[in-house]
């Protein structure tokens, strides 16, 4: 009787699955153990440890007050979280407040998303402002004054405290000669 090859060719392909390698007896009492250690340490069964020089007790163990005991005498312990360190992170940062690690390789976004203009405006308007009202308060410029350089303030004029406080004591210094002179010509 002859065979046609492509049956001869199947049945050599159905060859038995490779044999796996079982886990040990032991480790698979254990799992009972694990379980009930987990429900009672409140934990998943990733955190729980059996002492593996103490299998045989271990796994003689079937009830809950069982595993109780066991954990009582430490032959079952519930494993630390993992730590997640956060000093590279502290590292880095503090890098970064040096000015490192900001080059243009590692910008994101535009200049304009990182810091806006209108922030960087808002910012110099407070400052001026606030320069303004501390000097009308203690009388060192009038109301009309302190309306003056608030209306060029907002019109872009000083573009940071020093340049408004020399104009301020520029505007003073024409006022006192002003004076000083109307007061000659009479």
């Amino acid at each position: 009787l002859k065979v046609p090859s492509s049956f001869a060719h199947r049945v050599a392909s159905c060859a038995p699955p490779p044999v796996l390698p079982h886990r040990p007896p032991q480790l698979e009492a254990m799992k009972l153990q694990k379980r009930l250690a987990a429900e009672i340490k409140k934990c998943g069964r990733g955190r729980i440890w059996l002492d593996p020089n103490e299998s045989n007790e271990i796994s003689m163990a079937n009830s809950r007050f069982n595993i109780r005991k066991l954990i009582k005498d430490g032959l079952i312990i519930r494993k630390a979280v993992k730590m997640h360190s956060r000093s590279r992170v502290r590292k880095n940062l503090e890098a970064k407040r040096k000015g490192r690690h900001t080059g243009i390789g590692k910008r994101r976004g535009t200049k304009e998303a990182r810091l806006p203009s209108k922030v960087i405006w808002m910012r110099r308007q407070r400052v001026l402002r606030r320069l303004l009202r501390k000097y009308r308060q203690q009388k060192k410029i009038d109301k009309h004054l302190y309306h003056f350089f608030y209306r060029h303030a907002k019109g872009n004029m000083y573009k940071n405290k020093r340049v408004l406080v020399e104009a301020i004591h520029k505007m003073k210094a024409e006022q006192v000669k002003a004076k000083t002179l109307l007061e000659q010509s009479e």
